[in-house]
């Protein structure tokens, strides 16, 4: 037996063994693949309840998984589309080189993209459906390193320039818009990349979780995207990323044969081999199958072929299962007598095999990443599979066609082409350049002339025309979206009206209005809850009866809650997706969710809620490339803050977050503290995302991130004059104090709130002080209109500088300001620039660690004690009141003893 296969054993009965081939051929041409697929299913099922031994097929022999005569008639012109890929190398090529001429020398990649071309071809000529297509179209994600090729073609097609080519890398230095972004980045090109795919790893994922929001849209009937297929191109060397296998059984267990990556196995990673002892095609094989998926691996080019029909013993298939990676990569970069010596050698039954074949017929043997109709026949049976997701492991030579790179283990740091080189290239590629060209242009510019046969050409309109066919253009951005119909002022009234006598925390203040946004007929649908495993801990399991888990198998049990009222209930029309305990998974359904206003033209609302210390920090990469990808949505942090979730400790406790939230342009963090001030918030969120807001009128492509907190509070009713525009800005005051004598001003955001309000208190009632209450909505959003005013004012000389936002507000009050709030100090620090008085900082800064929130608090001189003493410090040294008071105060408070309060009770549970 081999991996399963019976391949020794005799057949003792063939008579009999023919009849069961001949049923099942039967049934696969009367009944079709998904009912003759389905029957074997349910026999390897049998077989396995009556303890038959079915070994598990994890991986087979290193050849081509379609044999030369399953492989389908191929339906285009090969020779023009061998020129197609010849134009575009060449143009790819040189303007990386051209782009690392010397005085520029800004870098790109020319390997990945030469080892990969044939695979891209065959996609864009033949399967790749474009915008225009009835059907919708297909996503493709793009290898990252690949993007020059996707110019080049581009630039065929004439929808690229060859200035735009010539300035590869340069975005702002000709104009902004007017040179080309390295990689894919939606955010650079808005109507040209549809996805960002260089961060490795995050290919793999999203497109998952793409493929299955494909399904979850069709299954809830907001569009039919039963045509649509999403494409991925990955590297081999890429697959190590964690995030690139962490949720293949996901794709498997829903069935999404929707989905069909596509991996370049040139058997390189960066610096050298990817597995130079191993075989990376088996291990990945093995991966794959082992978790459901359909492979098809495309190793050898035709000329192999009549090869291995000679191998009647085996010896050439047991060479190839038996050769490292390492030792390909040198038979690709060695010539045909070494290989005719080392690989054909060893054995005298494999040199007969090749005795009739010249040594530069032996060194020419193709990988079948490079033949154009092995990786067709691949294609072609990968969207025709059903019931499972395809990966297509293609063996590829990183550099292939350019001599001085192929197969080199430095080849992706090389960038640019010597003339030599260059001569060398054009003439494998059979292109009509001349020398004088070539050498005039390289001479004057320091690179190679770009490339193109004119538009009247028979391979432009060759290319053209193929694209018509398959629905235009690709990649192509579109926003066909248009603006919802949003909730009346009065749904909010309920969170305006505070919580009387009752205490309600930030996190159930959202969730309620989330529910009240869920019956809205303008929205209600088109609201995607998202949660790793953690709806119940954020009470939102009253929604599972109604709003219902998605799963496209519904629900194949009796729950085990069924008689509850708030029972578990799963549906292939469940809104809610429960993404089980994974951060990245969840996050890749926001982004898909979040981007569907244009890779669908449906507006829908990512509401993805989770632990706040697990977010920012542990997606923050996928958050950037959601941004990048203009995705729009909430992402809610809840559970927030150093203090609040403390009996989880030190790994739950956030004190951090809003300053990686920072540094994300397209993230707009707001820190609420109040009910009223959430409505306010989430309101402008939904107009400024799914509105008419925006450049176009289209709504804008930011992101709201929102943390709140598990800790019940009293919630004020909204006040008459609420300053709405201070709490969308970022500050507005809640409470101005009555009184003469000295004064400060406190200032805290979110679960800090009720500190400032008792250390108010206290200030007035025992040493006299009158202190204003602000809250600060969002401590970031103040940064930026600081420092965004700071950069008119320098783009503007000899005009009024702007005034900061917070600057302004805070002028025409009186005292020291004091700010606190339930992260580390660097939060508030980031408008200590633009306050206008002595401003003083607390934070709980460190780690967390596990204990009652009074214990934490005086631990992190954070509550209301620890305000009180630094507002009177603060005045003793602006001479208000004498130092005296500020050490009378300090003893009796004991900030620096968390023993102080051992015995101060707290409200509400942990998590």
């Amino acid at each position: 037996m081999h991996e399963g296969l019976p391949t020794q054993l005799p057949d003792i009965d063939p008579d009999e063994t023919q009849d069961w081939i001949d049923s099942f051929d039967a049934l696969l041409d009367e009944r079709g693949r998904e009912r003759a697929r389905y029957v074997m299913l349910r026999l390897l099922e049998r077989a396995r309840q009556k303890a038959v031994g079915v070994p598990a097929l994890r991986s087979t022999d290193y050849i081509n998984t379609i044999p030369p005569e399953r492989e389908p008639w191929f339906p285009g012109d090969e020779d023009i589309e061998r020129r197609i890929r010849a134009f575009i190398r060449w143009n790819a090529a040189v303007m990386v080189s051209s782009a690392n001429r010397k005085g520029l020398e800004v870098g790109g990649h020319i390997a990945t993209y030469q080892s990969s071309a044939s695979l891209y071809e065959v996609g864009f000529n033949h399967f790749f459906r474009g915008k225009d297509h009835p059907g919708g179209g297909d996503q493709v994600f793009i290898q990252g390193h690949g993007s020059p090729g996707i110019y080049a073609r581009a630039f065929l097609e004439g929808r690229l320039t060859e200035q735009q080519l010539s300035r590869f890398r340069q975005e702002v230095q000709h104009g902004v818009g007017q040179g080309l972004p390295s990689y894919p980045h939606p955010r650079l090109m808005p109507e040209f990349w549809e996805f960002p795919t260089v961060s490795m790893g995050l290919t793999a994922i999203n497109s998952i979780y793409q493929a299955r929001f494909n399904r979850y849209l069709h299954n809830r009937g907001i569009k039919d995207t039963d045509q649509q297929s999403v494409w991925a191109f990955l590297g081999d060397g890429e697959m190590a990323e964690p995030e690139s296998l962490g949720a293949i059984r996901i794709a498997a267990r829903e069935e999404l044969d929707n989905l069909v990556w596509v991996v370049n196995c040139n058997l390189q990673q960066l610096d050298g081999p990817v597995t130079g002892n191993g075989k990376i095609i088996q291990e990945l094989e093995a991966n794959f199958r082992g978790a459901g998926w359909n492979v098809i691996k495309v190793i050898w080019g035709r000329e192999w072929d009549e090869l291995l029909a000679r191998d009647v013993d085996g010896v050439l298939v047991n060479q190839m299962n038996t050769t490292p990676d390492g030792q390909f990569q040198t038979f690709s970069v060695e010539d045909g007598a070494y290989n005719r010596e080392h690989f054909f050698g060893p054995d005298p039954r494999l040199r007969k095999m090749v005795e009739h074949m010249s040594d530069r017929q032996i060194e020419k043997l193709p990988r079948g990443g490079h033949d154009y109709r092995k990786v067709y026949a691949a294609f072609d049976s990968a969207t025709k599979h059903t019931g499972q997701p395809t990966v297509i492991l293609a063996h590829t030579i990183k550099g292939w066609t350019i001599d001085s790179l192929e197969g080199k283990n430095a080849t992706h740091q090389m960038k640019k082409l010597s003339m030599a080189d260059l001569k060398k290239f054009r003439d494998r590629l059979y292109l009509p350049i001349s020398d004088r060209d070539l050498e005039s242009t390289y001479e004057e510019k320091g690179t190679a002339p770009f490339f193109h046969p004119g538009m009247q050409s028979p391979e432009i309109e060759y290319m053209l025309e193929r694209r018509r066919s398959l629905g235009g253009s690709l990649p192509r951005r579109v926003v066909r979206s248009t603006p919802l119909e949003l909730p009346a002022e009065k749904l909010y009234g309920e969170l305006k009206q505070g919580s009387g006598t009752h205490k309600i925390a930030t996190t159930m203040a959202v969730v309620r209005l989330l529910k009240d946004w869920m019956k809205e007929p303008g929205i209600g649908k088109r609201i995607v809850p998202i949660a790793p495993d953690e709806y119940r801990t954020f009470g939102m399991d009253a929604m599972f009866p109604s709003a219902k888990v998605y799963d496209p198998a519904g629900q194949t049990y009796e729950s085990v809650d069924r008689n509850m009222l708030l029972q578990y209930k799963m549906s292939p029309q469940g809104q809610m997706l429960h993404e089980g305990i994974s951060e990245a998974g969840a996050l890749a359904s926001a982004t898909a969710a979040g981007t569907a206003y244009s890779t669908h033209g449906e507006h829908m609302i990512p509401f993805y809620i989770f632990y706040s210390m697990f977010g920012f920090q542990r997606t923050g990469d996928s958050i950037w490339a959601m941004a990048d990808q203009l995705g729009r949505g909430f992402l809610v942090g809840a559970t927030a803050g150093r203090t609040t979730l403390t009996g989880e400790g030190l790994q739950h406790a956030d004190g951090h977050s809003p300053l990686i939230a920072a540094t994300n342009p397209a993230v707009v963090h707001y820190d609420p503290g109040y009910a009223y001030e959430i409505a306010h918030i989430m309101r402008n969120g939904l107009e400024r995302m799914y509105g008419t807001g925006g450049p176009e009128g289209q709504g804008e492509n930011v992101i709201f991130y929102l943390t709140v907190y598990n800790e019940p509070v009293s919630q004020p009713a909204e006040p008459e004059d609420v300053d709405v525009e201070g709490i969308l800005k970022g500050i507005h005051r809640v409470s101005v104090a009555e009184g003469d004598g000295p004064r400060v001003r406190l200032l805290a955001s979110g679960v800090a709130l009720p500190w400032i309000e008792e250390a108010a208190r206290m200030l007035r009632e025992e040493w006299g002080v009158a202190a204003d209450r602000w809250s600060v909505t969002s401590w970031n959003e103040l940064a930026r209109d600081a420092v965004a005013a700071e950069e008119w004012s320098l783009l503007h000389p000899g005009e009024t500088p702007r005034t900061p936002y917070v600057t302004e507000k805070l002028t025409g009050s009186a005292g020291p300001v004091v700010a606190v709030s339930d992260y580390m100090r660097a939060v508030p620090l980031q408008i200590a620039r633009w306050v206008p008085e002595d401003y003083r900082v607390l934070g709980a800064d460190g780690f967390g660690f596990a204990d009652t929130r009074p214990a934490a608090r005086r631990f992190f001189r954070i509550d209301a004690e620890s305000v009180v003493v630094q507002a009177l410090q603060a005045l003793a040294d602006a001479g208000e009141i004498d130092s005296a008071v500020v050490e009378k105060a300090f003893q009796q408070y004991r900030i620096d003893d968390p023993t102080a309060v051992a015995g101060v009770m707290q409200e509400g549970g942990d998590a």
